[in-house]
């Protein structure tokens, strides 16, 4: 079933969507093709689009964005319920997909044709894994990544006598506390540590908690077979970190509305945050801002590479469909070798496969572009997101007591997990 939750969002955004999606507009027998609305991922989807009905007149594309709205995941929940689905969508949050699955509106890819042999050589047993669900099918296929890794500013670490990034908390709180020496008499600084959304929103989580509890617990899932499972060591440590860090002030409380970027102005050192940050940094940075990207913290450090969450988006095929087949030939163009390439070099987000650091054409790239190196060598150890409805409300539940625990230091990091983590098996008691 859909998540009950978002119920009231359906019956609010499902007026917008009847109105803008209307009925979708597609020629005689094309099929319609939803991508994200960033301007990257629409020229590279009309680039592919454009060869694919060039070779193939008699089963056309038809391209389209996705619809504005206050985001695609409620966009596409509003679409599933008015009937307006596309027939192919490329922006799918992985932790929609079982919600969907359940409700029996998308088409299980792994019965097409050459689609698990494809998948296989392109993925990992650990992504196909994750991606699989509970009923044993497929429904999604690992298209894109956008790996959290920490952003620092060298030459701000280089002044406050520091010569790399920190790998543990212990490291990460000392060069915190050197940073924010400088303060005034009510406790003020021009210069933080950094500083990461504090709003009890469940996608913030991907930038502070999810991420450092990723890389924590070596890519261990928040909820496995219907139970939370991070009620543990790792979410506390992750708490109690974070915590720490908003109770001595080297991260600011106040929510994040600046329009101006506080990496870009000098006034943090350090972000949480993913590769399309690369394009902003290159084009609005003055000589004072130099960047490097490094692994997340993790309580105690060694050479071991550690996980973190990858913010994957992938294609789904919808049951609306009148040609699923026709679908996956297309698709195939989509996410070949070339096709990924192609997609890197526009955008900058990784596809998620298993040779960026193998196949000559990705080394090549990553070569020629040095700051995504990092990201290439961070891309075999990423983590996405559970294959288990009611994800959305699962990091909405530890997003409150994140807020009450970390932010506000209104509970301990034991009690806030535990009391997490009882809030999220109510979820699945039905």
């Amino acid at each position: 079933m859909i998540n009950r939750c978002l119920v009231l969002e359906v019956i609010l955004w499902l007026g917008f969507v009847l109105i803008s999606c209307g009925r979708n507009e597609r020629g005689n027998g094309d099929l319609i093709y939803w991508s994200a609305n960033n301007p990257e991922e629409m020229l590279f989807a009309q680039n592919r689009i454009k060869i694919w009905n060039k070779n193939n007149p008699i089963h056309p594309i038809t391209f389209q964005p996705v619809p504005e709205g206050s985001s695609s995941e409620e966009i596409i929940l509003a679409s599933v319920v008015g009937k307006t689905t596309p027939d192919i969508y490329a922006n799918m949050w992985q932790g929609d997909v079982e919600d969907y699955a359940l409700a029996g509106v998308l088409v299980p890819l792994d019965t097409l044709d050459g689609f698990l042999p494809f998948l296989r050589a392109r993925c990992s047993d650990f992504v196909i894994r994750e991606i699989t669900s509970s009923d044993g099918h497929i429904y999604q296929i690992p298209w894109k990544a956008n790996p959290i890794m920490m952003l620092y500013n060298p030459l701000m670490f280089s002044k406050a006598g520091f010569t790399s990034a920190p790998r543990s908390y212990d490291e990460f709180l000392t060069v915190a506390k050197e940073m924010t020496l400088d303060r005034d008499q009510n406790g003020y600084t021009d210069q933080w540590m950094g500083t990461t959304e504090v709003a009890a929103i469940w996608w913030q989580r991907f930038f502070n908690f999810l991420p450092l509890y990723i890389a924590a617990s070596g890519g261990a899932p928040l909820v496995e077979n219907g139970k939370a499972v991070f009620d543990n060591q790792h979410s506390v440590e992750v708490f109690e970190f974070l915590q720490e860090i908003y109770r001595n002030g080297y991260f600011p409380k106040e929510q994040a509305k600046s329009q101006s970027d506080p990496f870009l102005t000098g006034g943090i050192a350090v972000k949480f945050t993913g590769p399309w940050d690369i394009m902003q940094l290159n084009r609005f940075k003055n000589d004072s801002i130099q960047y490097d990207f490094a692994t997340m913290p993790v309580p105690n450090s060694d050479d071991t590479l550690p996980y973190t969450y990858c913010d994957p988006k992938n294609i789904v095929i919808f049951r609306s469909c009148s040609k699923p087949e026709i679908a996956w030939k297309f698709l195939q163009t989509m996410i070949s070798e070339d096709a990924d390439l192609e997609f890197l070099q526009l955008s900058q987000q990784l596809p998620r496969r298993k040779d960026l650091s193998e196949n000559t054409k990705f080394i090549q790239y990553f070569d020629e572009n040095p700051t995504l190196k990092p990201f290439q060598r961070q891309s075999a150890h990423l983590r996405g997101m559970d294959s288990s409805p009611y994800m959305k409300e699962v990091l909405d539940l530890i997003s409150q007591e994140y807020e009450l625990c970390v932010v506000y230091d209104k509970k301990t990091a034991e009690q806030a997990v535990k009391d997490a983590a009882q809030a999220v098996n109510l979820l699945y008691l039905d």
